[in-house]
């Protein structure tokens, strides 16, 4: 009876280390992932951030061609940076995160785009409901990557406006 009861307790010790290792695995994959995307990401924040300053100033002030312009810029430097995350191997165990988190960025792509198009074409309504659009799916777009707190590739929606 001992040993059946020392042998599952031996079971139990190995099954928990190995969950353990496979847990500090994770961990380290996603440090390293992160540390291979965060340089991507900050380099197009601070490109969005110079690119948006002062957008919702020119709405307001119905200079649409100029806010569209800017909102076009941002898509195009947002576009190369999601090409460039996208050639970055994401941890096997989280690929298929990884991969709805980099089709919510090309969606925000798409999204800039349009926005662009609508204020140049100077209709300020349907831009600016986009741009409510867009807040939203970023808040989306960073809840399916909050395991990575990630510093740099944490969309800013208070950025679009």
């Amino acid at each position: 009876m001992r040993r059946a009861v020392l042998a599952t307790f031996t079971v139990i010790l190995a099954l928990v280390a190995m969950a353990s290792v496979a847990v500090g695995d994770s961990s380290e994959s996603r440090d390293a992932y992160k540390e291979a995307v965060e340089p991507i990401c900050k380099t197009n924040k601070e490109a969005s951030k110079r690119i948006l300053t002062g957008v919702e100033k020119l709405v307001k002030k119905d200079k649409l061609k100029q806010a569209g312009a800017k909102f076009a810029a941002a898509a195009s430097a947002l576009a190369k940076a999601q090409k460039a995350l996208a050639e970055v191997a994401p941890p096997p165990e989280d690929a298929t995160k990884i991969s709805k988190w980099l089709s919510g960025i090309k969606g925000e792509v798409s999204l800039m785009k349009t926005i662009a198009a609508k204020f140049k074409a100077g209709n300020k309504s349907k831009g600016s409901s986009l741009v409510v659009k867009l807040k939203n799916n970023a808040n989306k777009t960073n809840n399916l990557v909050l395991a990575f707190r990630f510093k740099e590739c944490k969309i800013n929606p208070a950025q679009f406006h």
